[in-house]
């Protein structure tokens, strides 16, 4: 893979400390740069997708009220209350 060189300024102080971290760790600046790097762009890519993802959640559950698909929230708790009953009673079963 090719590979590119990239400059940046930074304080002396701050290039001391970190030279002396990277040390301590056994690890070049320039390789802890480059980790740095990667974990940011998976990270802001992992953040891309989950905002893909919720906004698609959004948009369905207000087609979902658009097209009066929807619960009442008493609705939401008789299911939750069956829901529970069924699990209790499933659970019973097998003791």
């Amino acid at each position: 893979m090719p590979e590119s060189t990239f400059t940046i300024r930074v304080d002396d102080h701050l290039k001391e400390a970190f030279t002396e971290a990277a040390r301590v760790s056994d690890r070049t600046g320039a390789q802890l740069i480059r980790d740095f790097m990667r974990e940011y762009v998976q990270a802001a890519r992992e953040k891309a997708e989950y905002e893909e993802w919720f906004k698609a959640k959004v948009e369905a559950g207000l087609k979902a009220i658009q097209e009066g698909r929807i619960l009442s929230n008493a609705e939401v708790h008789e299911r939750s209350r069956l829901r529970r009953e069924r699990l209790l009673a499933a659970h019973e079963a097998r003791a």
